[in-house]
This record gives structure tokens, sequence and C-alpha cells, in this order.
């Protein structure tokens, strides 16, 4: 090896050992590899930046912006809960789960698909009594096993394709990843059911500041529309239809209060004061089509619905009324919030007391929990001049629209015009998120916090380096190693080689750092031995997707960490064995489907 060969090769291993003491976060860790590289020559200013403007980060970032678009619309979890209703046993209830995750991480960015369900997994563990931590944790692995059915379901797929097309020409297509990532997911899920019960059961999270206020039951307003599917039903449906998680305590009509019988039958432009916990009222307004802005006639809220206005930058607040507040003997209606502070109450909550009246007609006292609607820029303002202590955050979502279909509609459309080939991926994917932005279905500020920054920024340094492996001939000299030490193994065996390297290393590195790094080496490593490079490609994409023994490898084991209670060995307890059957049986079914020969 020459000079610049052991350069590149130093920088690599010191990249590697700065990922696996865990000092500095992988973004830092990877830039502090592209600013070494470039003191030693090994990258060029010229095109030490070239890796931001890459396909494979626009891909990226399109694709977490459109999954927060899809999982903003709730259709996905509106299905599971819908599914959960019949099933009442905890492993027919972990197959739904898994099996939704699994196959919406083919389409969706797996993490983004995880976190869509989590919330139906705690919906279902509450209603049938069982440990959320029976979930969790298996819904990640299968978000794992589901990401590798398409190209955009995992960063890695992506980056192989790229690196594919470096080498012979033809990047991978949409659905290339589909035979031998859906035979994986299946047998995954097979193994999910059968050895669940690996996890320990006495797993619980940590209370969070809002479970330990324990804020359950608020009390909003909801006007039933024309074309609401709850009119002509009785009360007494409309609740047993939301599982009992809300209560009906009174209904408005033509703005007077009658008694609330189980068989009163619902009309259009009743306003239904509804009482439950928060995700189960915007449940209920978002399936039943309710208008919940109300219908204020006597409140000061008629006209110009300017705290509703769907703007970007109108989001909700939770917050407590303090003894000094100056809503506190007062209602927000009398106030005219909205009309002097562009302030809508949406909901409110009372300790030990059940609110029978609209939010905005209740006088308010100290220690009422209130959920205020409006400017998110101008809110920190208007809650100390009204005397309101902002709580600890937590997501709320009472008042804010959902665009339903509309987000996918335009996944649907971006992936078909890329597995037909009319458009690149990145292309349509762009589109497909600026569209999401464009159309509303998507907030610009929830755009932009859903990319996931530091992961953009990590692959915009890391192309680069991985270059620098590649033009200096060092990942030649590491996979020519790699092929001597091999040349006595079967196809197989040289596929399981390259599978088991990918698994070994991605819990210590991030995975698509794995990738970049092993996915030009196995290329090489395959020409080598005088094998196509398709089948170590797709050995090194599952490889770095699977990491099932660790918290850290991948986002989604620790998204499902603080939720389910986990500790670090708990990973190994179900993932070991199942890294093991993807090893054994992930190996053939790779060389079924992309022969060597």
């Amino acid at each position: 090896m020459n000079f610049h060969q052991w350069l590149s090769i130093a920088v690599l291993a010191g990249m590697m050992a700065l990922f696996i003491w865990g000092r500095f976060r992988y973004d830092v860790t990877a830039v502090i590899a592209l600013l070494v590289a470039m003191a030693l020559g090994l990258v060029t200013p010229e095109k030490a930046f070239l890796g931001f403007s890459d396909d494979i980060v626009i891909i990226v970032a399109s694709a977490l912006v459109l999954s927060a678009a899809v999982q903003r619309s709730g259709l996905v979890e509106k299905a599971v809960a819908w599914a959960g209703q019949y099933l009442k046993r905890t492993g027919s209830q972990l197959l739904v789960l898994t099996a939704s995750v699994g196959i919406a991480s083919g389409l969706i960015k797996n993490i983004g698909a995880l976190a869509m369900l989590m919330p139906a997994a705690g919906q279902l563990g509450r209603k049938s009594g069982t440990n959320p931590s029976r979930f969790l944790m298996p819904m990640s692995f299968a978000a794992l096993l589901g990401g590798l059915t398409t190209l955009v379901g995992t960063s890695p797929n992506i980056i192989v394709s790229r690196v594919r097309e470096q080498m012979i020409g033809e990047p991978f297509t949409m659905f290339d990843y589909l035979p031998t990532g859906l035979g994986l997911l299946v047998i995954g899920l097979i193994f999910l059911r059968l050895f669940y019960w690996l996890l320990p059961a006495d797993r619980r999270a940590a209370a969070t500041m809002g479970e330990a206020l324990n804020i359950s039951d608020y009390t909003i307003e909801a006007r039933v529309r024309e074309q609401s599917p709850v009119v002509g039903n009785t009360v007494a449906s409309f609740m047993k239809e939301h599982d009992g998680e809300i209560d009906v305590t009174a209904v408005l009509r033509r703005g007077l209060a009658g008694d609330v019988r189980p068989d009163l039958v619902i009309d259009a432009d009743d306003v239904l004061i509804l009482a439950g916990d928060p995700d189960a009222l915007e449940r209920a307004v978002a399936a039943s089509q309710l208008d919940p802005s109300g219908h204020g006639e006597d409140d000061g809220e008629e006209g110009d619905d300017k705290a509703a206005d769907p703007r970007d930058d109108v989001g909700v607040i939770e917050g407590v009324v303090t003894a000094r507040s100056a809503l506190a003997g007062s209602s927000a209606g009398r106030l005219m919030l909205r009309d002097r502070l562009g302030l809508r109450l949406v909901a409110i909550s009372r300790e030990g007391e059940s609110l029978r009246n609209k939010p905005a007609s209740i006088v308010m006292q100290p220690g009422d929990v209130i959920v205020l609607q409006g400017i998110l820029s101008a809110m920190p303002g208007r809650l100390r001049q009204l005397g309101v202590l902002p709580l600890a955050e937590r997501q709320i979502s009472l008042g804010m629209t959902r665009k339903g279909w509309l987000a996918v509609a335009i996944l649907a459309a971006a992936m078909l015009a890329t597995a037909t080939g009319l458009v690149p991926v990145a292309a349509a994917f762009f589109t497909g998120a600026g569209l999401v932005i464009i159309t509303g279905a998507l907030p610009v500020d929830d755009a932009y916090e859903a990319v996931e920054w530091p992961i953009l920024i990590m692959l915009g340094a890391l192309i680069p380096v991985s270059g620098a492996l590649q033009s200096t001939g060092a990942s030649d000299v590491l996979a020519t190693q790699l092929a001597a030490l091999a040349s006595d193994l079967p196809p197989w065996g040289a596929v399981a080689l390259v599978l088991a390297a990918s698994m070994a290393v991605t819990p210590f590195l991030n995975n698509a750092a794995t990738v970049l790094v092993m996915a030009p080496i196995s290329a090489v490593f395959a020409g080598d031995l005088g094998y196509r490079p398709d089948a170590f490609l797709m050995a090194t994409a599952i490889g770095a997707g699977c990491d099932f023994l660790t918290p850290i490898g991948h986002q989604c084991n620790t998204l499902v960490m603080g939720p389910g209670g986990y500790r670090f060995g708990d990973y190994a307890r179900l993932g070991a064995p199942l890294s093991l059957l993807v090893l054994v049986l992930g190996t053939p079914l790779i060389m079924h489907f992309w022969p060597v020969h």
C-alpha cells in the first residue's frame, strides 16, 4: 500500500474509534473525519462539500418530510385502531401492530412508520391490559425489517443503490429490494409473534411530566357538520363507536342545553361537549368529521376564525391557570380572547369535575389546565400577559387540522413515478415533499422539524470521506485482502461473510455510515472473487439495516427504549436469535434472487 492509502485507512480507523467511543455525536464525528481528510490532502477543498448536493441527501430529507405528512394524516393509526377493537389476545394484537409497521416502513421511512404507530400500541395495551413494552420492541424490529422492502424504506438502501450505479451504471430501482426484504419481513413477523415472550414482562416507562400531572380529562366543544357520519346516530352509539374513551357531557341545540340521554339522536349543527383524554378526543373529532372550532354565537367567537386559520405558524400550547391569572374568575368568551389576543380556547381540564359547557363559556379557576391555539411566535408573550404557566412540552393535536388522504396520495404518486422510471428518485420525492407543504398537508415548521439534520450532515460529510477511500485505492486494497481470506469459501459463504460483517459493525456505527464504508469494499470484494456485485451489495444493505442487538445502532431502537422502559441488555434477548435467523435464512434468500454468476 502507498502512503495515501495508509492515510485513508487511518482516517477510517480513527472515525470508527470515535463512533465506538461515543464522545461526539455521529454527525460531529463525520465532520471531524472530513476535516482530517481535508487537512491530510485526501479530499480537496473543491470536492469537500459535494456530498451535501448528492442525491442521497435530497432523497433522505424528502422521504422524512413525506413520512411526517403521512404520519400527520393519522390514516394508518385509525386503521390499526379499527382492527384492534376485534383483537383481544396479546399475540393477535402484536401481529397486527408489527405487520402494520412493517408494511408502512416500506412506504415511508421506517422511523416515521414506527413513530406513527406507537400511539396505537399504547391504545391497544390499555384496552387489553397488556404492558405496551410487549409491543414496542417487536414493532421496532418489524420497522427495521419492513424498511428493507423498498428503496426509500431506510437510508442504507438508497446509498447501496448509488454504489451500484457507480459500479455498473444502473442503480437498484424502487422495488428491487422487495423479494428479499419481504421474505425477511415475513420470517421476522412469525418469529416475533412466537417469541415475544423472551422480553421481560415487567418493564415500565418512566412517567412523563404530562402523566405525572394526570392531565387526562379535557373538555372540548365540537359542532356536528352536515356531512358528519354521526348525524342520525344516538349519543350511546356515538360513545360506543369510540370505545367509551370519550364522554358526551352535554348537547347544545340551537344554543340551548338539554338532558343528555343515551337515546338522544344527534342532528347536524348540534354542538357536542366532549370529555376525555386528548388523544381520544382528537381521534373522535377526526373520525366523526366534527368541527372542533364549535359555533360560538354567544361567546365572542363569531366571524373570522383567526386562531383556527391553518397557517404554518399556528399551533397549540398546554398551560395551567395560575392564582394571579387574568383568566381566573372569568371566561374566554367574556374576555374576548380571540378578538383581543388572537387566541382560541380549545380545551379545558379541571381536576375532579366533569364540565358540561362550552370551554369558552366556562368560568376558569386557578389550577385549570387549558389548551390554547394561536400564533406560536406570539404565544410566550400572550401566556405571560394572561398569567398562564406553560407546561412541559407534549404532543397535543386538539384543534389542528389534518388533510387525510392527500399526503398518502402524494406519496403514492411519487413512488409510482419512481417505480415506472418516469422521473429519478430524487426528483420524484423532492417534488412530493414540496407538494405536501404547498397543499397544507404538512405545515412548513413541521416539515423542518421532521428532517433529521444530524443524519444529513453525517451523510454530506462522509460521502467525500468514502470517496477518498475509493480514489486512493484503499477500498480496493481492503477488498483484495478480504477476498484472499475468503478465497476458499463457497459463494454462499462469501455472501454470509459480508452480511455478518455489516451486522457486526452497525451496532457501533450509524447504519448509513456502515454502508458508506462497507458498500464500496463489498463491491470490489465481489469483483476480486469473480462474482457479480448485486448479492454482496444487497447483503451490505440488509446487514446495515438489521441492528437488533443495541438501542444505539438505529433510531428505531432508540425511539422505543424510553416508552418501553427497556434496558440495554433487553435488546439482545429478543434480537440475538432474530439476528441469527436473518443471517441463516437471509443468505439463501439473497442468493436465490440475486445470483452471483
